[in-house]
């Protein structure tokens, strides 16, 4: 055993630890107050119930405790012989069944705003798949550019390997968040591409499934600019935790033209897919998909995690068919952890990737794969 006053250095040690802001944090129970009203309902709704919860604790573990100590053998207390009574029975029952209405009251008024989402002025389609978010703004008529687009964790490699210091948005930061205007109300439309997901940002009081084959629906109105986080809330495989949320809520003129721009981006990236490129060009682009996308499956160097992901170094189906090798990642295969990626990537993103696979990890095939050509197999698989 430690001596005493090695024992209470330990012990002011770990009281210190425990009082510093950063843990105290840490330990935060409480749910948060958020940026949205419905969020300050929900929390205000938690704590009118905590607090009547709380009463009736009070009152029964009282009675309960000046019965104990009251009518204890030692003072000569002799137990009753009765079986029932009515009264009792009356009081436990309607007491409860009021307490229970007057709960019900504040609840049934924040679930019926909390699931009205209608006359929203902004809609946007949340699709989970494994293991990202897919954004796809709702357009207002069919002649506008559709804003679309991925979401996937931009933490560094380096730090899920602890090989580098993880900062403050470890797992929590991604390449492309949502952009959302304040004081606007935004429709949420959730679903997902292959398992149950959840789309969960604590701020807005949003959690709602995304379940293959149904649309969920939900809402927030942000009101003022900032970064929010979330995660995915539903284990949905081996990097359920590597599928974070972000939304950047911005004024309405900054969101305008954020927009404006991601259009812009869309109809370059459709008129790239007529464009031929280099092989210099696509194995650099090739490296960077498969950096964000293929790394964590397949491993930094294409040996994979034999049986569910299989090695790409020295494949045959890498170094076979061409077109094969296309229509497997545009396609995916059923049953097995392998995505179609023909929604999740572009002919320009896929034509690299597969370039970049096939010239890699001792894989000298020396084919070079053109946007065009996957944009005919992507049209033929519909």
């Amino acid at each position: 055993m430690l001596p005493k006053a090695k024992l209470w250095l330990v012990l002011t040690g770990i009281a210190t630890s425990l009082l510093s802001a950063n843990l105290q944090a840490a330990w935060d129970l409480n749910m948060t107050q958020g940026v949205t009203q419905i969020s300050r309902d929900t929390y205000d709704l938690h704590m009118q119930i905590l607090w009547w919860c709380v009463a009736i604790g009070v009152v029964v573990f009282g009675v309960m405790l000046w019965s104990i100590i009251n009518h204890r053998k030692s003072k000569g207390a002799v137990a009753a012989t009765f079986h029932e009574s009515t009264k009792v029975e009356i009081a436990w029952t309607i007491i409860p069944f009021v307490i229970l209405i007057l709960m019900a009251v504040p609840a049934t008024r924040v679930l019926t705003e909390a699931y009205d989402a209608t006359e929203s002025e902004i809609d946007i389609q949340v699709t989970g798949y494994q293991w990202r978010w897919e954004y796809t703004y709702i357009r207002e008529n069919t002649d506008e550019e559709e804003v679309s687009f991925y979401s996937i964790l931009s933490t560094p490699r380096e730090q899920i390997n602890n090989q580098m210091e993880k900062d403050e948005t470890y797992l929590l930061d991604v390449d492309n968040p949502m952009v959302i205007p304040i004081n606007t109300k935004v429709r949420f439309l959730l679903t997902s591409n292959d398992v149950i997901h959840a789309w969960w940002v604590p701020d807005f009081a949003v959690k709602r499934d995304a379940v293959p084959g149904f649309i969920n629906e939900t809402w927030a109105i942000v009101e003022e600019p900032g970064i929010y986080r979330g995660q995915c809330a539903e284990l949905c495989g081996i990097e359920h935790g590597f599928m974070p949320v972000v939304v950047h809520a911005v004024e309405r003129e900054e969101y305008d033209a954020w927009y404006a721009a991601k259009q812009d981006e869309a109809r370059v990236a459709r008129e790239m897919a007529n464009n031929v490129v280099t092989l210099s060009e696509s194995l650099e682009a090739g490296e960077q998909i498969y950096t964000t996308t293929c790394i964590a499956c397949h491993q930094p160097n294409g040996t994979g995690l034999p049986p569910a992901f299989p090695a790409l170094a020295g494949s045959s189906v890498v170094t076979g068919d061409l077109e094969a090798n296309i229509n497997l990642l545009i396609n995916g295969v059923p049953g097995t952890a392998m995505a179609a990626y023909g929604r999740q990537l572009s002919p320009v993103q896929l034509a690299a990737v597969v370039t970049y696979i096939r010239n890699s990890f001792g894989n000298t095939t020396g084919d070079l794969v053109q946007p065009a050509a996957v944009n005919t197999l992507i049209q033929a698989a519909q």
